[in-house]
């Protein structure tokens, strides 16, 4: 996988300005005089490598800064706030010039963004906003509200409650529907909670779709970290609690494709795949290799392909701008208030996948390999 996006990302770094919709941030510039000389190093810290998804951000962010002349300090905070703190403390300490930093809990870093301040070192909040703090001065993301509105449309699309042009699908319901919702601590997990709720809500008042459990608010339905195992308790004690009756789940809105793993073994333990007990419409985002080739499979339906290539492109083009003293392009001032500020944001957007779209989306955009998508493994 290493290979692969950095190669991708070398190749593609002077495509920013076509593939973002945009000029972007400081697609006039090449990095500071002092880039070329290797003198100014910027700090990157990640959340984990447990995900794929973050350990491809890490790699394409470093070299595309290295691309662009600088110093790279990458770190990865293996899920661990105190760690993440830490890391971050560390590299003020040492010096580096600018900071790009993708929150695990987008309010435990207040202290570190005000040191920072403190030092002249400006911070890129990275995919997750970073909140409660005025010390953020530039925010890259994709359209998160959208991504949520795009998982609850392809779960309606499954279950046949719309067609893929947004029709009134030719299915009635109703539907049993289970909800799950991403890390309370992460910012985004709320943007895609509201715009797959506002998606579903008018299908739950109609009736169509009924979560079964009772179980519909964003507390209820959270997954802390995002970890696979939660997600799958938590499945385990909802089919448990809810569907000892000889009910069955229809669809289950996941907004991660490890808690879309997590949700499959624990049906699959209680029988479902079966002819007679078929997998519910189950949806995703980051489009993992390992859910890529279940939804080959026809085990889960849908994911969501954010494209962190130019998610990476688009952080480097805002720290070349930044570096050089320009204001980054934004094109969102408005959505992103972190509880002390309106960040000011590049968004990107992203596309549902589904078994026939793939090859279109990810394969031909190079994203994974044939071969990669076959066999659930990326080389």
């Amino acid at each position: 996988m290493t290979r692969r996006y950095l190669a991708a990302f070398a190749a593609g770094l002077a495509l920013t300005v076509s593939a973002c919709g945009g000029e972007g941030a400081g697609s006039g510039t090449s990095g500071s005089d002092g880039a070329a000389e290797g003198d100014v190093t910027v700090g990157v810290s990640m959340p984990t490598q447990t995900s794929e998804r973050w350990i491809a951000d890490g790699n394409n962010v470093e070299a595309g800064l290295k691309e662009a002349g600088y110093e790279v300090e990458l770190q990865y905070a293996n899920d661990d706030i105190p760690t993440q703190s830490q890391q971050i403390d560390q590299m003020i300490t040492q010096g580096v010039d600018l900071l790009i930093v993708a929150a695990i809990d987008g309010t435990a870093l207040s202290s570190q963004l005000a040191a920072a301040k403190a030092a002249g070192i400006e911070v890129i909040s990275y995919d997750r906003l970073i909140r409660g703090s005025g010390d953020v001065d530039f925010y890259v993301s994709f359209d998160n509200y959208n991504v949520g509105v795009q998982q609850g449309t392809s779960l309606l699309t499954g279950l046949g409650l719309l067609n893929e042009d947004g029709s009134p699908g030719t299915a009635t319901g109703p539907f049993n529907v289970e909800l799950f919702a991403g890390s309370l601590d992460d910012n985004n997990a709320q943007f895609f909670w509201n715009g797959a709720m506002d998606t579903i809500q008018p299908f739950i008042d109609s009736g169509q779709v009924v979560v079964k459990s009772g179980q519909t608010t964003i507390d209820q339905a959270a997954i802390l970290r995002w970890q696979q195992e939660t997600a799958q308790r938590r499945m385990e004690d909802l089919l448990t609690s809810a569907y000892n009756d000889g009910s069955k789940v229809d669809g289950v809105l996941s907004p991660y494709d490890g808690i879309s793993r997590g949700i499959i073994t624990a049906l699959q333990n209680a029988g479902y795949g079966s002819a007679d007990k078929p997998m519910p419409i189950i949806t995703g985002q980051d489009a993992e290799i390992a859910s890529v080739k279940l939804i080959v499979d026809g085990v889960q339906y849908s994911t969501i392909f954010k494209d962190t290539r130019l998610l990476a492109e688009q952080a480097v083009t805002a720290a070349e701008a930044m570096l050089d003293g320009e204001e980054p392009e934004a094109n969102d001032t408005t959505t992103y208030d972190n509880g002390v500020k309106v960040v000011p944001a590049y968004l990107l957007e992203s596309q549902i996948v589904t078994a026939d779209n793939i090859v279109e989306t990810l394969v031909d955009t190079e994203y994974y390999s044939q071969a990669e998508v076959d066999t659930g493994q990326a080389s």
